[in-house]
């Protein structure tokens, strides 16, 4: 399978915001903005599987504070595909402004 470029676009909750904050502006090539209840990230990843990319992020913050919790959509190649946590929650044609290659 080969690589693409994945737009995430997702809310990031921790019991400990201060602590995952350093991991997730190390991981996330992007934005990474504060919110009321955690995090908004937009940002970039490469790699093949947007199923592994979510688990890759979010075991890396659960590392640091197991409370955490991760809402987010991987898009490329026209493609949409939302998680809840660990759990796929459906994919979808991409939206016209939303990019991925």
């Amino acid at each position: 399978m080969a690589t693409s470029a994945f737009h995430l676009v997702g809310s990031v909750s921790s019991d400990s915001p201060t602590a995952i904050e350093p991991v997730l502006r190390r991981l996330v090539d992007g934005t990474v903005s504060k919110t009321p209840d955690g995090f908004e990230v937009d940002g970039w990843w490469e790699g093949t599987d947007p199923r592994e990319l979510n688990r890759d992020l979010l075991t890396a913050l659960r590392r640091v504070e197991r409370r955490t919790r991760l809402r987010s959509e991987w898009t490329a190649n026209g493609v949409t595909h939302r998680f809840f946590d660990y759990v796929p929650k459906g994919s979808r044609p991409a939206s016209p402004g939303q990019s991925g290659s």
